[in-house]
């Protein structure tokens, strides 16, 4: 052994030597299999070169498990496939991450088994005491103690975990919770571990020939509850089961009530079991009768019908009582509690023939042999309107004696009349809401007995003969409810008749629990039991308790395996081998390595797959696993074909495997893994070609070659390099590549998005350039006088630059409308060339391509004098087009002057870059080229109005809509304003322009650089615009009515407008821009100083038409103001104000949109506006103040309109507007709103106005101000006592009132007025309408129930689906 001195002068071994340097791998592993250890962490620093094998030892050892029992699997990955435990592959090469970086794990069970506890001397290492090895192992919080070991059991307040157990220990085998099927699973335990139905059960025999096994739900339970006695897993699915219900994935994530799963349930199985032996099977072990009698208090008499349950519901509080049952006896004496019939509820007696006194009330005749019992938690509080829990505590015995609650039918008094219900006796089943449990507390209880003439309330008592059997009932379910009415979670407690332990089936956990865990679900807390207790106690109680009769002569034991019917046997030996299958196809799964796979496919380009292949399958059986995925039979030869390792992300081919076909897979990739840092790519290549090999260490180039001449960019070849290369290397290896002199080369490096970087310095390396694994250079070498010049200031820099900033969009051009509009021609001039119509019928319309190559011809003449044009030209007709509103009628460009007609197209097929234009003012001169096609309807309404015409606005326009396409608009889900989603820091139009915020102005366009018809009145500087006609492949898109434009995406949205305006036909004032997003949802996009930056390519937009915002303009929506209505705000339309324009100006402009929309005939003076602040009516707009100037505007405004019953009294700002309320104490009513108008903000003027206009005196007269928003409502109930009434205040616009504004709410009443007296049943009748009123109104109402699914079993195997919603 090679021997090395150490720092104090000794010599160790070099194998400790260099595992004192070595790296570690620092491991934290959650133990997932018993709940007790899942908040605790084991931790284990180990040296990088230990194997996987050895890890699994130390994990085994460390956690006092068997080795070889468990499994381990990342604990962040997606994936559960475990770590191999037999792979001596080192922990470096198996993706752990080593020098103090965290590795997750989790521990797990191994083949669906629990792992085995290694017992030694001291006990088992999952007893409760801690030694050295259990303080080493627990990793987390430390107690308060300072300990390092848990001080105690792990517990909850409902349930302790004191006790859990491993499964070979409980020998019972948990369900998995699907989502919330909690319920399911509780219930189900039941059933499984009650003898009688599980014997029965397993007696019934499946015939395949009948039925399918998938929907038969006795065969599926069957199968479940052989898996529940025979498996060795620790918990079992439950999907088959709840798929012969016929439900579907998103059933799981229903919860339901228990009671009612098991009454859905037997009803199912009933229907299922007809024509069988279990066809009574329900019925016998679970019905019981009892009797629903009427007994006159005069004669005798009594009426009777008898009713079948299956369960007894339990009230836990009296309807209307604040006291709660204290114990199951109690309730169930209050169950059978009759009631007095009398006054004006008395009952016509038969024999009597008139109306007496009688007694009604339930009796037992008969209990089933399991005993039901519902203790009905669940309640309505008619107070809050909501559903609550009752957690009041209600005891229940381990035995209960039902002898006084039954009815002795050899007892029943000769003066009986008895009908039977036949429907409920032959259905078998009782509803719980089927009987009634509203009794009065009447002190004596009826046992039978005939009374006597003088009715007689005495109890008496039968004796009771000794030979009679006392019907005793032993309880062994309790089903457990945790939480609220919203929801919760279920789980039960059973006990077993094998061996009378008490055990908790929690889904997949089982534990033994004792007595003290059963009577903690009592319950309640300690105290009395008032009405609020509820509130304050635990939400962990019983919710159904299932008891059996204790009859020796009928009590079962359970069916052992032994024991089985052949055909149970013949199912478990089926279930045995697809258990076993099942495990070795997880063997094969846990040994396949699962990667992705590319392949540049010669046919169909770039393909993706998966591959999954064994670990032990070699790289040769692997190509050729790959080559038939990829379907390369035909088009290349299997020798032509390779696997690389490769960089998706990257686009980067890391390495070839030359001379390394027969590696095994497992090793090349590194062993089994759930997810892999890198990608394979099946490489082809001709025949007549060599691969080209792949080293590690070598970076990857795509190299465009870039042609100044010809302004283009090619395709990109591929070239490796090494980073220690020069760039005078690199050149060299390029101009091998490309063809090129790479002596006048230029390279230039995109080290990221639009970052371009001149490779000059010959002997720097490719490393300290910034390159990485995959990278991309323009190279170009030409002889041309570019390369003299600064590289910024260079034609490749600008032509590179444009590159990088030019998007594709898809540009859909309105419909032509129906009229003057479809036969429009749009007359361009350019140059002395005829008028070239570009939208029309038939032969009238030019195509992309003529216009591309006209203006191509004529680009740089026609440049100059389009700019001489425009600077001279006049505005005259160019406003009256602008101006024009119908969009029926909108003028096309070809009306405006020659300066405005001529429409230029800067394009050809290669590049098209729009140089700087100016469209500053014109002159006045009219048209010299009008349209020869242009028609009679556009001259006669060729006019000029107004500024703010909205006719042509509507809501699917509005531009804080999402507008679908197909029905109409759409709210914006997330409740944002047009600004939240386009809003954006503008870039700088120009080097030096100072960097401003949207505005107000900028939202509508309004900028300075922007003339009245929004164009540019400055050169812009981003101007590639190039257009394309659209491909007549995709068929989702009108080849005739879409465009594809390149265009540069620094380019604002105006100029963007101005260069659509030869194909959409009208001038840029005249239609809007819809950016299309997903779903078909539009929105319009209305900053015209904005730039393109926010789209990319491929991007969808609609150009529609109508007349766009003009500088001072804003969208407003109009809402009617209804004070007096249920809704109170009501949506009228969307309509446009303009900055400078008076109240008036507005109101002229609203009312023919209201008359016409929405059939409102109104006069402009019985309306006002007045502003709208959410849902409250703020300050009134008076007629003369003027938008900007009096009223702050902003885009998407929002204005109330009211109409007012008389004449408008508001005639200056100093006044304020009060809406006031009569609340009449003696009706318990609220009066309609009235406005009062006031001078001042006295107090004192309030008070006398609302005197004299009510004719309270005003030393009576109390006021108060209304809370929350419009219109303050409260309820009647309350309006008395909480309001805030008369405060002690001189002003309106102090504490604790603060009315500054108009629109204030402001109850008032009649001090001397008294309040209605009610009755007990009169207030809950008024709190249920007030209740319910202010619900529909919004009001305070914080609570929103999820929407409940109802529970079905679908007996034919699921739902009939609505094929129209296919």
């Amino acid at each position: 052994m090679e021997m090395v001195p150490s720092e104090g002068n000794q010599f160790v071994s070099t194998e400790i030597q260099n595992a004192a340097e070595e790296p570690r791998v620092l491991c934290i592993i959650q133990d997932t299999t018993c709940a007790k250890r899942v908040n605790e962490r084991l931790t284990l620093n180990l040296p990088a070169s230990t194997t996987l094998s050895a890890l699994y030892k130390d994990v085994a050892q460390k956690a006092g498990y068997v080795s070889g029992t468990l499994g381990l699997v990342w604990g962040n990955a997606s994936a559960m496939e475990p770590l191999d435990h037999n792979s001596e592959m080192p922990l470096s090469d198996s993706g752990f991450e080593p020098d103090g970086k965290r590795n997750f794990l989790q521990l797990t069970d191994k083949d669906g088994e629990q792992p085995q506890i290694a017992s030694d001397e001291s006990g088992t290492a999952d007893s409760s005491g801690l030694d050295d090895s259990s303080q080493e192992r627990f990793i987390g919080p430390l107690p308060r103690d300072a300990t390092a070991g848990c001080s105690g059991d792990c517990s909850s307040p409902s349930y302790s975990y004191s006790s859990i157990l491993s499964k070979s220990e409980t020998g019972y085998v948990g369900l998995v919770n699907q989502a919330m099927t909690c319920y399911l699973n509780s219930l189900l335990q039941t059933l499984f571990m009650t003898p009688e139905f599980r014997n029965a059960l397993y007696n019934w025999e499946f015939e395949e020939l009948e039925e399918d096994p998938v929907t038969s739900i006795p065969f599926q339970l069957q199968r479940l509850f052989v898996l529940l006695q025979t498996s060795k897993k620790r918990a079992i699915e439950t999907t088959d089961v709840t798929r012969s219900f016929g439900w579907d994935s998103s059933e799981a994530w229903q919860q339901h009530d228990i009671q009612e799963l098991c009454r859905v349930m037997f009803d199912a199985l009933e229907q299922k079991w007809k024509q069988t032996e279990q066809a009574d099977l329900i019925n016998q072990l679970y019905q019981g009768k009892l009797k629903d009698y009427v007994r006159c208090l005069e004669c005798g008499y009594e009426s009777v019908r008898i009713d079948t349950y299956l369960d007894i519901p339990l009230v836990i509080r009296p309807f209307g009582g604040s006291q709660a049952y204290g114990s199951v006896e109690e309730a169930l004496q209050a169950f059978v509690q009759p009631e007095t019939l009398d006054g004006p509820n008395q009952y016509f007696c038969e024999r009597c023939k008139k109306k007496c006194d009688a007694r009604k009330g339930l009796r037992f005749l008969h209990f089933p042999y399991l005993l039901t019992l519902q203790l009905k938690r669940f309640d309505f509080d008619y107070t809050t309107m909501h559903r609550i829990k009752l957690n009041d505590r209600m005891t229940f015995p381990e035995e209960l004696d039902m002898s006084p609650f039954i009815d002795m039918e050899d007892e029943k008094s000769p003066q009986t009349e008895s009908c039977t219900d036949s429907g409920a006796e032959n259905e078998g089943s009782c509803h719980s809401d089927q009987m009634s449990n509203d009794f009065s507390t009447d002190d004596c209880v009826d046992e039978g007995i005939c009374l006597d003439s003088t009715g007689s309330t005495e109890r008496v008592l039968k004796p009771k003969s000794s030979s009679q059997s006392m019907p005793t009932f032993e309880l062994f379910s309790v089903m457990v409810h945790s939480g609220s009415a919203a929801g919760g979670h279920y789980y039960a407690c059973i006990k077993s008749f094998s061996d009378g332990q008490w055990y908790s089936y929690n889904d997949q956990h089982v534990s033994k629990i004792t007595q003290d865990d059963i009577r903690k679900t009592h319950g309640g807390s300690s105290g009395n039991r008032g009405y609020y207790s509820s509130a304050f106690a635990s939400s962990t109680n019983a919710y159904m308790l299932i008891y059996r009769l204790k009859d020796p002569s009928r009590n079962a034991k359970y069916l052992t395996v032994e024991d089985f019917p052949e055909h149970i046997k013949s199912l478990v030996k089926k279930e045995k081998e697809s258990e076993e299958q099942e495990k070795r196809q997880r063997e094969i799964e846990r040994n396949t390595c699962k990667i992705k796979l590319f392949c540049m496919h010669p046919v169909k380009l770039m393909m993706e797959s998966k591959l999954e292949v064994h670990k032990d399958k070699t790289l040769r059986e692997a190509t050729e696993m790959a080559y038939k995925m990829m379907e390369l039979d035909g088009v290349a030869a299997l020798d032509c074909c390779r696997l690389v390792k490769y960089d998706e992300f990257h686009e980067y081919l890391e390495r070839s495997y030359e001379g390394e076909e027969d590696t095994l897979m497992g090793v090349l990739l590194g062993g089994v893994k759930s997810s892999y840092m890198f990608d394979l790519l099946l490489e082809t290549r001709r025949p007549e070609q060599v691969f080209q090999p792949y080293k590690p260490g070598e970076v990857m180039v795509k190299v465009h070659v870039v042609d100044l001449k010809s302004e283009t960019i090619a395709s990109p070849i591929s070239v490796r390099a090494y980073l220690n290369q020069s760039i005078t290397e690199f050149k060299q290896l390029i101009a091998q590549a490309a063809g090129l002199s790479a002596e006048a080369m230029r390279v230039v490096l995109e080290r990221c998005y639009n970052d371009l970087r001149l490779l000059y310095v010959p002997n720097k390396t490719l490393k300290a350039e910034g390159f990485f694994r995959s990278n991309k250079v323009f190279v170009e070498s030409s002889e041309s006088t570019d390369h003299q010049v600064a590289f910024t200031d260079s034609v490749l820099w600008k032509l590179l630059d444009r590159h990088g900033n030019t998007i594709r969009l898809l540009v859909l051009l309105p419909e032509q409308s129906p009229g003057t509009l479809a036969n429009r021609t749009l007359c361009q001039k350019v140059g002395d060339n005829p008028e070239v119509p570009l939208d029309g019928s038939n032969g009238n319309r030019k195509s992309v391509e003529s216009i591309l190559e006209e203006s191509t011809e004529k680009l740089k003449s026609l440049s100059l004098q389009r700019q001489q044009q425009q600077q001279g030209s006049s505005n005259s007709d160019s406003q009256k087009s602008s101006d024009t509103s119908d969009f029926e009628h909108i003028e096309s460009p070809t009306q405006e002057a020659d300066s405005n007609s001529s429409l230029y197209i800067a394009a050809d097929n290669k590049e098209l870059e729009n140089r700087s234009r100016a469209t500053a003012g014109s002159s006045g001169g009219a048209s010299s080229d009008p349209c020869e096609e242009r028609s009679d309807s556009e001259v006669n309404n060729d006019r000029s109005t107004s500024s703010v015409d909205s006719d042509i606005l509507s809501s699917s326009h509005s531009s804080d809509t999402l507008c679908n396409a197909d029905s109409g608009p759409l709210q914006l889900a997330n409740g944002l304003d047009s600004h939240s989603i386009t809003s954006s820091r503008r870039s700088k139009a120009h080097e030096g322009k100072k960097e401003t915020w949207d505005t107000a102005e900028e939202d509508s366009g309004t900028d300075s650089e922007y003339d009245d018809n929004g164009k540019s009145k400055a050169g812009a500087q981003y101007m590639y615009f190039r257009v394309e006609p659209c491909s007549q492949d995709d068929p989702s898109l009108d080849a005739q009515k879409c465009l594809v434009v390149h265009v540069d995406k620094r380019i604002t949205l105006a100029a963007f407008k101005q260069n659509l305006e030869p194909y959409v036909g009208v001038t840029t004032t005249q239609f809007k821009v819809f950016r299309v997003y997903a779903n078909n949802q539009e929105f319009e996009s209305v900053r015209l100083n904005e730039t393109l930056s926010s789209f990319s390519d491929d991007n969808k937009i609609t150009i529609r038409l109508g007349r766009a915002l003009k500088k001072g303009e804003y969208r407003v929506k109009v809402y009617q103001l209804l004070v007096n209505e249920a809704e109170p705000c009501k949506f009228l339309v969307d309509t446009v104000f303009a900055k400078g324009m008076t109240v008036r100006q507005s109101k002229e402009e609203l009312l023919p949109q209201l008359k016409e929309h929405c059939k409102l005939d109104l006069s402009i003076d019985s309306v006002r506006l007045r502003k709208k602040t959410w849902k409250n009516p703020g300050t009134v707009f008076l007629d003369y103040h003027v938008y900007e100037e009096d009223i702050s505007i902003s885009s998407n405004w929002e204005v109330f309109m009211e109409v007012l019953n008389e004449p408008e009294k508001m005639k200056s700002m100093s006044q304020l507007a009060v809406l006031t309320r009569r609340w009449s104490p003696a009706t318990m009513k609220l009066g309609p709103f009235q406005e009062v108008i006031l001078e001042s903000s006295s107090v004192e003027e309030l008070k006398e106005k609302l005197s004299e206009m009510c004719a309270i005196p005003l030393e009576n007269l109390d006021f108060a101000k209304g809370r929350g928003t419009f219109p303050c409502d409260i309820s009647v109930l309350e309006i008395h006592q909480d309001l805030d009434w008369n405060p002690k205040v001189s002003t309106l616009n102090v504490w604790p009132l603060y009315i500054c504004d108009d629109g204030a709410v402001v109850f008032y009443r009649d001090s001397t007025e008294e309040p209605m007296e009610l009755s007990e049943d009169e207030r809950n009748e008024l709190m249920k309408k007030e209740s319910s009123r202010l619900l529909k109104t919004g009001h305070r109402v914080s609570y929103s129930p999820r929407k409940e699914k109802a529970l079905k079993i679908y007996l034919d195997g699921g739902p009939a689906k609505d094929s129209g919603q296919d």
